[in-house]
């Protein structure tokens, strides 16, 4: 089967030469939910920023694939990108016309944005200001936005950062309903605890680690040698049954203790 993305040895670096993709390779099937952890700098967002052609120069040879397509045209259309901070996505007067804006874009009807506002339990938000909205409403709209455009593959930039609890919770059960493969950037390991089953380790641009959720963050020695710790959830689910990925966790390299 023709996998969701594959992303084929994908180098990038900043305009001062400053090195953040690493020969990044991985694939995510249809369906799946994956998370992407490391430390502050290690290339995640900068990844994301290239599964939707975002950033300005694009490497050659095509190193990002999806749905068995690498023209820009077709992956903006199949991928969905949520950046970590909502006021950048959020430019209209209205609720209605932010999320209304990228269906009118494709030529989608009016009810495709109907039904996003109402996937986020916003239907009632129609002609509210966004940015009078809290920071977990913003967030929601944002994400109405990007589902109201109908894409295949949902690429999340730290989607529950500078949420409270509730927040939090209530953006996690919207992800958990929605069918799009997903692939969540983030520093919340209890929420890729609860969504993910396979998750990506990644730290100066290089994918470190590749495997089942439970396997990867129970893995102590491993998450602190990248700045990380393992999530006390992990102690709440040992002994419970989980749904774990077929392939064994994949170490790409030893960690050699920077943080990055």
């Amino acid at each position: 089967m023709t996998p969701a993305l594959a992303v084929r040895d994908l180098h990038f670096a900043y305009p001062d030469r400053r090195p953040a993709l690493r020969g990044v390779t991985f694939s995510l099937a249809e369906g799946e939910n994956v998370g992407l952890i490391g430390p502050n700098g290690a290339g995640k967002s900068t990844l994301l920023l290239h599964l939707n052609g975002v950033l300005p120069e694009r490497p050659a040879g095509s190193p990002v694939v999806v749905f068995g397509r690498s023209d820009l045209p077709s992956v903006r259309r199949d991928v969905g990108l949520l950046f970590q901070d909502p006021d950048d996505q959020l430019f209209c007067p209205t609720v209605w016309e932010d999320v209304l804006f990228g269906p009118r874009q494709l030529g989608l009807g009016d009810e495709t944005a109907r039904q996003a506002l109402a996937q986020v339990g916003l239907l009632n938000f129609e002609d509210r200001s966004p940015h009078h909205l809290s920071r977990g409403e913003k967030r929601r709209v944002c994400l109405a936005g990007v589902l109201a455009c109908q894409p295949r593959l949902l690429a999340l930039d730290e989607p529950t950062s500078d949420l409270d609890p509730r927040g939090r919770r209530e953006l996690k059960a919207v992800l958990r309903g929605i069918p799009a493969t997903k692939l969540i950037a983030t520093h919340d390991l209890e929420m890729v605890v609860e969504l993910c089953p396979r998750t990506i380790l990644l730290d100066q641009g290089e994918i470190v680690a590749d495997g089942p959720t439970l396997d990867l963050l129970d893995d102590e020695p491993l998450m602190l040698a990248h700045g990380l710790e393992r999530p006390h959830l992990l102690d709440h689910l040992k002994g419970r049954p989980h749904g774990r990925n077929t392939t064994e966790t994949q170490r790409h390299g030893e960690p050699d203790g920077r943080a990055g």
